[in-house]
């Protein structure tokens, strides 16, 4: 699983981030929380977003689907403010035909909140940033009750 490169917000630094690891990232240079964003399939769902262990964030999208790349842009925003918080795994559906079956998608975008690989939350369609927030916060609030 191929790891990728994010900048901190905070100091500059740029950090290799792993497609899946226990807990949640920190900057290597100020250990502050850095935004979780990876890429998932058919064949890596369960070890990068099942088996996190902070809530993931999973966008069920499609490359057509203009709805979802009017959403994407919101969906990392949010991953930066809720960094060490959540992690966003997002998931192209034309490549994971199986995870849309299981998620029974029937609508692009889907979306997910998975705690310890039990869906939370689902919403299917686009929100607009501010809706968007509001339903990711109330289904990291529930499972916090």
């Amino acid at each position: 699983m191929a790891a990728g490169l994010i900048r901190c917000e905070h100091c500059g630094r740029t950090n290799r981030v792993p497609a899946a690891a226990a807990g949640s990232l920190r900057c290597g240079s100020c250990h502050q929380p850095l935004p979780w964003i990876a890429d998932a399939d058919d064949d890596t769902f369960a070890e990068i977003a099942e088996a996190a262990t902070v809530p993931v964030l999973v966008d069920l999208w499609a490359p057509w689907c203009a709805p979802c790349r009017i959403v994407s842009p919101a969906l990392e925003r949010l991953a930066r403010d809720l960094a060490g918080q959540i992690k966003l795994v997002k998931v192209n559906l034309d490549e994971a035909p199986r995870l849309a079956q299981r998620f029974n998608v029937r609508a692009v975008p889907t979306l997910l909140v998975l705690r310890q690989g039990e869906m939370a939350a689902q919403q299917a369609g686009a929100l607009l940033p501010p809706a968007l927030r509001t339903w990711v916060e109330q289904a990291l609030a529930m499972g916090d009750s």
